[in-house]
């Protein structure tokens, strides 16, 4: 099934690539999408949400556009990767929405384990970078610190809650974004981390708190040199966050309401 075929069925899988400044990895980031979109047949969207990129990231996907009739363009003013992501959500049309960091350090192939997770009853899937070749000490020393961080601060069970690629049943992702409350704003977002590993462990948090099933699910994972994380300013404003939700699970800012269908 060509990408003009799909276009004009309502799309089953939405698959969110924020994008800031990725002029150079976008252009082969959108052509192995679409392959991939080909090659397992399920009708599906491609929304790059551009976080005010200052590069020429909008037009080349506004270029590409033109060749691929499933790809969407987002335009957000620059608020940080967490309201990134969260726009893309908000705005995906499938059954099932995904988003996918745009270096694809994951390769599109593992994102049928998260779709297959979905399908089998989850309402949420999250990628698990199990080894994580290639990447440097200090990157695995963080991840190993932020796990025990976010295991004895918010909530535990997780090997991996700062993986890029996540999937959920798009209705169940709306109704967890209807009760965060870190980065719901530009404003909010762009005064932490740049990153904002906080935002995934708040919705994972709050999924649970919904009573919605997690399953996390090994993926290949391929370390990329072209990291935007800060060690310590990142760091240290990710545990600020952590603190922040348990503050709000603590003092009740947390109002839990079911879902409506």
């Amino acid at each position: 099934m060509s990408n003009s075929d799909q276009s004009s069925q309502q799309p089953v899988l939405s698959i969110i690539v924020p994008a800031y400044n990725e002029e150079k990895r976008l252009p082969s980031t959108i052509e192995r999408l679409s392959r991939f979109i080909i090659e397992c047949g399920i009708p599906t969207e491609i929304i790059v949400v551009d976080d005010g990129s200052k590069d020429n990231t909008r037009d080349i996907t506004r270029a590409a556009m033109k060749r691929h009739s499933n790809l969407r363009l987002v335009e957000n003013p620059h608020s940080g990767k967490a309201y990134t992501v969260r726009t893309g959500l908000i705005q995906a049309r499938g059954e099932y929405a995904l988003h996918a960091d745009a270096d694809l350090s994951t390769p599109p192939e593992e994102f049928l384990k998260l779709i297959n997770a979905l399908k089998a009853g989850n309402d949420v899937a999250i990628g698990s970078r199990a080894g994580r070749p290639g990447a440097p000490w200090y990157r695995l020393l963080m991840s190993a610190a932020w796990r025990i961080l976010v295991s004895l601060v918010v909530v535990g069970g997780f090997r991996d809650t700062q993986c890029g690629f996540k999937a959920y049943r798009a209705p169940v992702a709306r109704h967890v974004l209807q009760h965060t409350l870190l980065y719901n704003t530009p404003a909010q977002s762009l005064t932490t981390a740049s990153v904002a590993a906080a935002s995934d462990v708040e919705m994972l948090y709050i999924a649970l708190k919904l009573g919605y099933k997690i399953a996390e699910v090994p993926l290949q994972w391929l370390h990329h040199d072209e990291s935007k994380i800060r060690p310590m300013q990142d760091s240290m404003n990710a545990f600020g966050e952590l603190l922040r939700i348990r503050w709000f699970a603590l003092t009740g800012a947390y109002k839990w309401k079911p879902p409506s269908a």
